[in-house]
């Protein structure tokens, strides 16, 4: 039998506290790759990439978030240094004050433009939403 080695479906949401006037939700890692991210995470097998993207908000930050749209996948073989996953990013909004759990050590909440050395390609995913939210241009679907 051919044994498959195919890209693992993920998910990362930029959460916008409406209370907060843009600022978003990143997370402190406790497992390796070590250091700030987006949160997110790996989607279980039956499960639609939306409702993934609000479980993972909800594991990792505690807060209830309201998916706005989705923004763009992300599919280089190199962006997680554990093997090749391909993720969907979601822009949601949630209210309140977020609470670390799940496999988050600490959760920051920052203005997108002060977000720096982020894990993965998250550095990259936070320049493609600022741009966003400055032009309306998506990034394009072949970068």
């Amino acid at each position: 039998m051919t044994e498959y080695r195919n890209p693992i479906p993920t998910v990362d949401i930029i959460i916008e506290l409406k209370d907060l006037g843009g600022r978003i939700v990143l997370v402190k890692r406790k497992n390796p790759p070590l250091g700030l991210a987006l949160p997110g995470g790996f989607v279980d097998e039956g499960e639609p990439l939306w409702e993934a993207a609000v479980r993972e908000a909800k594991e990792e930050t505690g807060l209830d978030v309201t998916l706005l749209q989705q923004m763009h996948t992300y599919s280089d073989p190199a962006r997680d240094p554990r093997r090749h996953t391909v993720s969907t990013v979601f822009i949601g909004e949630a209210e309140g004050t977020p609470q670390a759990g799940d496999d988050a050590a600490e959760v920051v909440v920052v203005s997108p433009e002060d977000a720096r050395n982020l894990v993965f390609d998250h550095d990259r995913i936070l320049k493609d939403y600022i741009q966003y939210r400055r032009t309306g241009t998506l990034p394009s679907p072949y970068s």
